[in-house]
């Protein structure tokens, strides 16, 4: 049975069930009682944006056959140079608990779509096979269950409001409307997400703020931005890759149907906060949070996770700081990290080890003293948090990476010892002899592509990253050229520098 909510999946509410319980017969009651037109499928591509395919619905034999067999589609376009032109047609197959009536086509039942080879087996070089893999792998070899949450951070450009109330720059973090005037669209973007997906944590402003966008794209030029945030809830990392894809998609659509502009770009604005896409990650067994031992400490499960998510660090860059400006974005005193190293509660660290309810809860009972029935122990939530990603990120292969990394951090007692020597306490830029001793993260595009090829056997293992992938994203970084791209604005004049700075943080407004 479904609960019902006001934003409960409402596909949930017409069938009185969970979306992990939909079949073919379910849709087809959808198609029947909401008086579908069409059907559109959803799928990602190699460019990591969700793609779409419109189906019309003539009569409930054409629905059948498009639920039962998919839509053949042209791999050599989704997937170019991945896929050879003689050999181009995949099958695109929808995933029927992913179903959701699409808030902007009114008579359309839309679905994520995988794809599928000529011989019925996934095929290996679209992007979340590659996840779906890795996480076979982790699952088998350990018997845990790797969750994710994502923490997607935009602009929200509009035309200039009227000067009352403006807002403060770089202290927008949870301010509050009149200061912030976007409250109702996001308010949508919520709404949309909560329904479709049913795992959106929370959302507030941001720090980053611009009164007027400098800027030579006249897509932005003398706009106001206000910076936002969307969280997530945990859930299997598969679903988290499928969410935040969509979720991308729903908040752009819902910003262009208010005639504003929502980028993910890692940076807008020099001296401005750029777009984070800090990834959570918890380890569970039977429906469990293996975070935390009983004491609170933090479990060798957890450590080793830390200690394979620093091995990785540096190469992950590849899939998760794809542009010129994400290296603009990972400088010192940005809250964003330059080192590989962790720390508790710590927003200079790569790694951040967050509150996580595993020492206390029931809290509210501490200021609201009347007696309160009793409610289920939720258990510990606790999650390591890594920050190096940014809005450019290639989600699925990022997360495949997260996985990989995961899998090596159990797999190898070497890393417990990788996380004893690189945890951290204290801010590290303030230590100028710590933060020398810490190894870097790269500092430019055609560094992470160098660093990826040099340890591409860490993806490649198990047959779980293609080797056309691994080439496919450092021809991609390499195209960038932009080595040593910090030192060649700080010998700028500094007009110059800053246009210049600004035409490379805005081509790349809408990248992934």
């Amino acid at each position: 049975m479904a609960s019902h909510y006001a934003l409960t999946n409402p596909i949930s509410l017409i069938l009185d069930k969970s979306r992990e319980d939909f079949s073919r017969e379910d849709m087809m009651k959808v198609i029947q009682d909401k008086q579908i037109e069409r059907i559109t499928f959803h799928y990602t591509a190699l460019d990591g944006k969700l793609k779409e395919l419109k189906l019309p619905v003539a009569n409930p034999k054409q629905a059948e056959r498009i639920l039962t067999d998919g839509e053949r589609v042209d791999g050599s376009s989704l997937f170019k140079h991945m896929v050879d032109a003689s050999l181009s047609d995949l099958y695109a197959i929808p995933v029927y608990k992913t179903a959701f009536l699409n808030p902007f086509d009114q008579g359309s039942l839309d679905f994520i779509c995988r794809f599928i080879m000529n011989d019925g087996t996934l095929a290996p070089f679209a992007l979340d096979t590659i996840l779906q893999k890795a996480c076979k792998v982790f699952e088998r070899r350990h018997h845990l269950e790797l969750y994710a949450l994502g923490e997607l951070e935009f602009f929200l450009l509009s035309k200039p409001s009227v000067s009352l109330y403006p807002a403060p720059k770089q202290r927008g973090y949870h301010a509050s409307a009149p200061f912030i005037k976007t409250g109702q669209i996001v308010n949508e973007m919520v709404n949309n997400i909560t329904q479709i997906t049913g795992s959106v944590k929370y959302a507030h402003s941001e720090v980053g703020y611009v009164e007027k966008v400098r800027s030579d794209a006249e897509e932005i030029k003398g706009k106001e931005a206000e910076q936002l945030e969307i969280e997530f809830l945990p859930t299997p990392i598969e679903e988290a890759a499928d969410h935040l894809v969509l979720s991308r998609w729903l908040i752009r659509n819902i910003a262009y149907k208010y005639g504003c502009v929502a980028t993910f770009t890692p940076k807008l604005e020099e001296g401005v906060a750029g777009n984070g896409f800090h990834i959570h990650l918890a380890l569970r067994k039977d429906d469990e949070n293996v975070m935390v031992e009983e004491a609170g400490n933090l479990s060798v499960q957890a450590r080793k996770l830390i200690g394979g998510l620093c091995k990785y660090a540096e190469s992950l860059t590849a899939f998760g700081n794809t542009v010129s400006s994400a290296y603009l974005r990972l400088v010192p005193n940005q809250e964003a990290p330059t080192r590989i190293c962790w720390s508790h509660l710590n927003r200079s660290a790569m790694i951040r080890v967050p509150l996580g309810w595993s020492k206390i809860n029931g809290l509210a009972q501490i200021l609201n003293p009347q007696k309160m029935g009793k409610t289920h122990a939720p258990g510990s939530r606790q999650t390591v948090e890594l920050r190096s990603p940014d809005g450019s990120a290639i989600v699925h292969l990022l997360l495949a990476g997260l996985t990989m990394a995961a899998e090596w951090g159990m797999s190898q007692e070497e890393s417990l010892e990788i996380a004893t020597k690189l945890e951290v306490k204290g801010n590290i830029f303030e230590n100028q002899a710590l933060l020398q001793k810490l190894p870097a993260l790269p500092k430019s595009c055609v560094e992470s592509a160098r660093l990826l090829l040099r340890n591409r056997d860490l993806y490649e293992r198990d047959d779980i990253f293609p080797a056309g992938v691994i080439n496919y994203t450092a021809k991609l970084l390499r195209a960038e050229n932009d080595e040593a791209i910090n030192e060649y604005l700080a010998d700028l004049p500094a007009d110059d520098r800053l246009h210049e700075t600004r035409k490379i943080m805005h081509k790349d407004l809408h990248r992934h």
